[in-house]
């Protein structure tokens, strides 16, 4: 059996001492570590995936698009007296009043038009892209929770178990391990549905194979796999018994009961640095709405199904003085195309707003509201403004401490440090927001234009995408000193149609629409 697919499928495994270096787990876990759960270093992060491709359109609602959004989705579109306003330009779907009143109690951030250069719309392809945070045409074996763990816990799974780090480094709540906490020589979660059902495995007999043999050193990883689920099992069982929930949870909700085990778990001491967690049902190529309301459908029920828990699962935590100690993160591979078609639901598309949440979350709306053209080429997506390797750089740096270099090592060199997260008692970080403008002229453009936009002592990459989402041409990438800056571009050969300038700076990003004639 191959290591990987061994560590996939052994998920769960009632729990018996085991012995880690001649000393009990049980007695590594009521050690002076145990206590330790205020340090600064133990902090978690908690992923929520929206499988199959959210409609950030009818998620986040660009109030000053509405009657452009109005002629390109008028069969699944948000009546707008029903939209729940977080400001005069921008709301939320009618089913996120959970996420509203986090909004509105500073515990939300709203990061608008994520992606990636190069949009793959394969839901397989794309949602690896995620997971490893790759290039669109780079294939990587480790996911970026993985590389970062690597880094981190170098070795693994050689070793661990020890008596500094007992517990699982990642916990997936399903059957399957995520392929985000993929590392180099194993997965570094642990996958959970039930830990009151965990059963001890059998490790066997050491036996006397040869250990420079192939045969002896896979059976040797195998045992080493298994003594390591068991010393695993024993702690988290362990957790879930200390553990305990202090608010009702949504009933006939999978992502609530995921988060409802989450927040025991950490407030039974696990000292898990990250919780995958999921949601399917968001490919809506049909039926995203009820025909005769579109405040209700398929869609709504996903989106309420998320609001609830979520905001279930924060005033959990806040109850047991545990919140500052969690950010929260939702991700989906795509988002979906602007216009809707004629079964009331929408197509595979590019860019798509996603939600921070916790009291660590500097609250708001990073980004702006997506363009929407008046006339919308073939399979139109919303234009990418923010890659979403800068919101894993932003957590690496801000939440677990990690240098530039080495996030620059596990992610990319172009990632921006954005104004993400904020001061919380425990830690300090508040990157100052920053802005980039720019003029572009002429608009429409026949074969030449300009641009001038202001730099500040910064690497600046400018770049031309199409309007679904792959870079069409790249005009400069390059260091620009302090001041006003002009340059001017050929457009010569491309054809007609929408597209979209694109300037990526560390302190920030931009999009800038544009016809080409």
């Amino acid at each position: 059996m191959k290591r990987r697919k061994f560590i996939k499928t052994t998920a769960a495994a009632v729990a018996m001492p085991i012995i880690l270096n001649g000393m009990p787990v049980t007695a590594l876990r009521k050690s002076g570590m145990y206590n330790a759960l205020n340090d600064e270093d133990d902090r978690v992060l908690v992923l929520v995936e929206l499988n199959g491709g959210n409609d950030g359109l009818n998620t986040v609602i660009p109030l000053d698009k509405y009657n452009l959004l109005a002629d390109a989705r008028s069969n699944i579109l948000i009546p707008e007296t029903e939209v729940l306003k977080l400001n005069d330009d921008t709301g939320l779907h009618p089913a996120l009043n959970g996420l509203k009143a986090l909004y509105d109690n500073a515990k939300l951030n709203v990061v608008q038009n994520v992606g990636y250069p190069n949009q793959n719309r394969s839901h397989f392809r794309s949602t690896d892209i995620w997971k490893s945070a790759s290039e669109a045409d780079e294939y990587l074996p480790t996911g970026w929770l993985g590389r970062y763990f690597d880094k981190k816990y170098p070795g693994f799974p050689e070793a661990y178990p020890n008596a500094e780090c007992t517990d699982p480094f990642a916990i997936t709540v399903g059957s399957l391990v995520s392929e985000t906490c993929q590392g180099v020589g194993g997965n570094f979660s642990m996958a959970l549905i039930d830990p009151t059902a965990l059963f001890q495995l059998n490790e066997g007999e050491e036996g006397n194979a040869n250990k420079n043999t192939c045969y002896g050193m896979e059976l040797e990883f195998l045992r080493n796999a298994l003594l390591q689920t068991n010393a695993y099992i024993q702690v988290v069982t362990e957790a879930n018994d200390l553990g305990s929930n202090k608010v009702a949870y949504p009933q006939d909700n999978p992502l609530a009961d995921q988060l409802k085990l989450v927040a025991k778990l950490i407030s039974g001491g696990l000292k898990s640095k990250v919780y995958v967690t999921s949601l399917g049902g968001f490919d809506t190529h049909a039926a995203q709405v009820d025909e005769m309301d579109t405040t209700t459908g398929s869609h709504a029920l996903l989106l309420s199904q998320v609001s609830e828990a979520i905001a279930a699962f924060q005033a959990d935590l806040a109850a047991q003085s545990l919140e500052e100690r969690v950010i929260g993160l939702t991700f989906s591979e795509f988002g979906r195309q602007i216009k809707s078609n004629f079964s009331n639901g929408t197509d595979h598309g590019t860019a798509a707003p996603l939600f921070m949440f916790g009291p660590c979350v500097k609250p708001g709306i990073l980004g702006n509201n997506p363009t929407i053209p008046a006339v919308l080429n073939n399979q139109e997506g919303v234009a990418m403004e923010i890659d979403f390797r800068s919101i894993y750089g932003t957590i690496l740096k801000d939440w677990f401490k990690m240098s530039d270099a080495d996030i620059s090592n596990i992610l990319f060199s172009g990632w921006q440090h954005l104004p993400l997260l904020k001061q919380c008692t425990t830690k300090t970080f508040d990157p100052a927001v920053s802005t980039l403008d720019v003029k572009l002229y002429p608009n429409p453009v026949q074969d030449f234009a300009n641009i001038e936009f202001y730099a500040e002592n910064e690497q600046i990459r400018v770049s031309i995408f199409d309007a679904i989402g792959h870079e069409v041409k790249l005009i400069s990438d390059q260091k620009f000193n302090l001041g006003l800056h002009k340059l001017s571009f050929n457009l010569q050969g491309i054809p007609a149609g929408n597209y979209y300038l694109r300037l990526q700076a560390k302190r920030a990003s931009l999009t800038k629409a544009f016809v080409k004639l």
